[in-house]
């Protein structure tokens, strides 16, 4: 079991892990936009771009943006494949309700639906997709074999996974001040905007131990994906992954 997986968001709290984290996100649903900006110094911005040209790289038809949050991902998305069907699928209510308040009157919603379920059981048809998203998610995960297993199940064969995930830099200087930042900066920052005392002090701790680079790629074929890789950005805050189901 992945160490992350031990982490949970409310430490000695007797749920299970799926449940913390859907009342974490919905505790903090109001400030996430604005937290995700701040605290990547707004080069959360630059990573979706890259995010969503590899997944317009297949021109896919039906996407399913798996824990999307306030939809940013689902509407970007939308806005670079007009013509995709795009379903947005997150375990917190919270955020879902800000997805569908930023969609309301929206063009670029018109082809996107949002969905409550649970990435790991999302319900879905099988290869019901063309490609398939998700970001900053999969660190949250109570199983995260699980969770590429599913993904591996709602894609069609030859089908794109296009995973964009927090990691710790491990350069010598970069890594001491991430730490800095990671440690103080944003769970202050982020108790005061959000008032969870908790979440932003479980994201670092999260990203400090969630798998990156060979072995998250290890993980994603494990699952049975093919052609996988990865980029990071920014010194390694973030990383991109990428994989195919076969055909």
């Amino acid at each position: 079991m992945p160490e992350v997986e031990k982490i949970n968001p409310y430490g000695g709290d007797r749920r299970s892990k799926d449940r913390q984290v859907q009342s974490m996100f919905d505790n903090i649903a109001p400030a996430y936009d604005m937290m995700n900006h701040l605290m990547t110094g707004f080069l959360d911005r630059y990573w979706l771009r890259c995010l969503v040209k590899e997944a317009a790289s297949v021109k896919p038809l039906r996407i399913v943006d798996l824990a999307t949050g306030t939809g940013d991902v689902a509407f970007a998305l939308a806005r670079r494949l007009p013509e995709a069907a795009v379903t947005g699928l997150d375990l917190s209510e919270g955020m879902l309700d800000k997805a569908r308040e930023k969609a309301a009157g929206s063009d670029a919603a018109r082809n996107i639906s949002f969905v409550q379920g649970d990435c790991l059981a999302t319900g879905l048809p099988d290869a019901c997709a063309d490609v398939v998203t998700i970001a900053y998610g999969v660190r949250n995960f109570a199983d995260i074999a699980a969770g590429y297993r599913e993904m591996m199940r709602i894609l069609r064969p030859g089908g794109k996974l296009c995973v964009l995930e927090l990691s710790a830099p491990t350069g010598k200087l970069t890594g001491v001040l991430y730490r800095l930042y990671a440690g103080k900066v944003i769970p202050a920052v982020g108790q005061m905007l959000s008032h969870d005392s908790r979440a932003y002090s479980y994201l670092p701790e999260s990203v400090a131990v969630v798998p990156s680079g060979g072995a998250m790629l290890s993980m994603i074929t494990d699952a049975g994906f093919v052609r996988a890789r990865f980029c990071r950005f920014t010194f390694g805050v973030c990383t991109l992954y990428t994989a195919s189901k076969p055909l």
